[in-house]
């Protein structure tokens, strides 16, 4: 989709407003707010993406991960856990058997180890530039790997709410749901028959030190349960200083319990910087 086909719109902010007299009081009523006709489609339309998330707990899978960085691309396997609203887990295998690294993201701290060289990177979220300058949290990456609707800071979307927030609009067969927060932008791609998410694009825009994007596509779905569950994801983060592309495909979904949600650093690793860690990973 083109850059161009993506409208900005601005977020509405609702206050309330106490009246008090000294010596009488007076109920004030105000007349609803007539809804438009495009207001109740934008509405059923949203409830529709909505109806879309998925209510198990558990998600598991095995992994195909493969990533380009510059020049280098690196292809391993391994195995994703989720558990909703606490964490979700990569562990990454080299030549299919031994552990090469891991990927943890937790509501407090995100988590990346070096098994081969034996270092990691553990920092909350206000530690990364982007993630940080984007408001992006735990509860919008997972929103990303299932496949929702998410609001910036915020652990869930509740429509009653923050329909206001959200605005659509027709782009050929699909439907294009906007987000504007400040120097940030939030759309979202979705199908108008099912209402299912193909596309979000997260993009922070700085003058003077360039703009940053997150490009999260959905390119195929499988059955989970009662609904369908996204299988093969591709994840492009681009900087003005690099550019780096994930590719996330699923086989074999199931909702294995029985895990260890947190991962416990050796002692014998020593913490570096994500730059480090990249390198490391595409030399193997």
């Amino acid at each position: 989709m083109k850059a161009s086909h993506i409208l900005k719109t601005t977020v509405l902010a609702i206050c309330a407003m106490t009246l008090a007299a000294c010596h009488t009081h007076k109920q004030v009523t105000s007349e609803p707010t007539p809804v438009t006709p495009e207001q109740q489609e934008q509405a059923t339309f949203l409830e529709k993406v909505n109806s879309n998330v998925q209510t198990t707990q558990f998600v598991s899978s095995k992994l195909k991960f493969t990533v380009e960085y510059g020049p280098q691309q690196i292809s391993l396997t391994g195995n994703l856990k989720m558990k909703r609203d606490d964490v979700i887990q990569l562990q990454l295998m080299a030549f299919g058997f031994v552990e090469a690294g891991r990927l943890e993201f937790t509501k407090d701290y995100v988590l990346l180890i070096d098994r081969i060289n034996k270092q990691y990177l553990k920092v909350p979220y206000n530690y990364v530039d982007f993630l940080r300058n984007s408001g992006i949290n735990f509860y919008t990456l997972q929103a990303l790997f299932w496949n929702e609707l998410f609001l910036p800071g915020k652990q869930s979307v509740d429509l009653t709410v923050a329909n206001d927030l959200f605005t659509t609009i027709k782009s050929d067969d699909d439907i294009i749901i906007s987000l504007e927060d400040g120097k940030m932008n939030y759309n979202w791609l979705a199908a108008q028959s099912s209402g299912r998410i193909k596309m979000a694009n997260i993009s922070y825009r700085d003058t003077y030190k360039g703009n940053t994007q997150l490009n999260w596509d959905y390119r195929e779905f499988s059955k989970f349960g009662q609904k369908l569950f996204p299988t093969d994801m591709g994840v492009t983060l681009s900087t003005p200083e690099k550019e780096v592309k994930v590719g996330i495909k699923l086989n074999y979904l199931g909702n294995e319990s029985e895990w260890e949600t947190r991962t416990k650093v050796s002692d014998k690793y020593h913490e570096v910087d994500i730059d480090q860690i990249l390198r490391r990973l595409m030399a193997l």
